[in-house]
């Protein structure tokens, strides 16, 4: 699938670059808490991240190097934000394909000042070269450089300040161990509970200044496929139509649950949170495939996706909802998306 293709889905988990990424004064930019305690959800991977800060903060040393696992849109960046503001500390932000020299790293790492905090988002789309130039940098904070080529080359060894490292992934198999061996702090978010979303968008909302009732919200969270960003997303969105189409007070919006269940029809939503592309992945696995199970690759082809694009975006609600299994054999269609698609439930299933 293009880029241009999954940025259009109103229910991607990727970062479109919307505001709710910034953190100026604009109500729409800060949607984003600033502080562990406004942070909601993952409980135990902010109980754990709240020790290790302030344990580190009484030694006046800097954080541990930090790894955060999970799917897209769970709050990793929210969350390197949040251990920099709460350490007193400056962030210094790229990606992983960004970084395409090791002289580019290089680069970062000698701006680094003492106790800074570096995040580098997918990380585990580090080249292999560039990617070894960290270990030295994590684990001794020195930084060895080679000048030259040939019989004249020479290494050269730097010194870095202490700095914490915070690493964001989506897919820890594809990291190496001896990156992965280097994080001391190694935390896993997951998908967020229908209960947690709504006070998600409960808070949106204010921030928003949208007025929307209890039912309003839970039914945006319930479609929100367990992921704060797509959340924040069909919000606005739903504002927009409460705005035009629904009850409104001088221009401002009001959400409730009559609104929010319109709006997302027009956007095609459905009330398991699946757009028309999920559907689409479902439909083909069960009518060009009698279910499964069926390869990877064969269901690429045969739905013109990528890979990594099935396996990345489509793949981890649809398992994790009961819609799709993984076998050693392929993917399988559950009875579950037969029902939800309306099709006839063959005897084997």
């Amino acid at each position: 699938m293009s880029e241009s293709t999954e940025d259009q889905r109103l229910v991607s988990p990727m970062d479109w670059n919307e505001s709710e990424t910034h953190t100026d004064q604009n109500p729409e930019q800060t949607l984003r808490p600033s502080f562990l305690g406004e942070y909601i959800g993952q409980k135990k991977v902010k109980e754990n991240l709240s020790l290790f800060m302030e344990a580190a903060r009484k030694r006046g040393d800097s954080l541990d190097h930090v790894l955060l696992a999970g799917p897209p849109g769970l709050g990793k960046t929210t969350l390197a934000n949040i251990i920099a503001h709460e350490m007193g500390a400056q962030i210094h932000t790229v990606t992983g394909p960004n970084v395409e020299k090791k002289g580019d790293l290089a680069a970062i790492l000698t701006n680094l000042q003492p106790n800074d905090v570096l995040f580098i988002d997918e990380i585990h789309r580090l080249q292999k070269t560039i990617e070894e130039v960290l270990y030295g940098a994590m684990e001794d904070y020195k930084l060895d450089l080679i000048i030259g080529q040939g019989p004249a080359a020479r290494t050269l060894r730097i010194d870095l300040p202490k700095f914490t490292l915070v690493g964001a992934t989506t897919r820890t198999g594809l990291l190496s161990s001896p990156l992965r061996d280097r994080f001391g702090v190694q935390l896993r978010l997951d998908f967020y509970p229908v209960e947690e979303l709504q006070k998600i968008v409960d808070r949106s909302a204010q921030l928003l200044q949208v007025e929307i009732d209890p039912s309003g919200a839970n039914e945006i969270a319930k479609r929100s496929r367990g992921t704060p960003r797509i959340a924040n997303r069909l919000l606005k969105r739903v504002r927009d139509y409460a705005q035009v189409r629904g009850s409104n007070i001088q221009g401002q919006a009001k959400v409730d649950r009559a609104t929010a269940q319109a709006a997302l029809k027009l956007f095609e939503v459905d009330d398991r949170g699946l757009d028309p592309m999920d559907r689409k992945f479902l439909s083909a696995l069960i009518q060009k495939f009698d279910g499964g199970p069926t390869g990877i690759e064969t269901l690429s082809s045969a739905l013109g996706e990528e890979r990594d694009t099935l396996e990345d975006v489509y793949e981890p609600y649809l398992i994790q909802e009961g819609f799709l299994q993984r076998t050693p054999r392929g993917r399988v269609a559950t009875r579950l998306a037969y029902e939800h698609l309306g099709e006839i439930v063959p005897d084997s299933v």
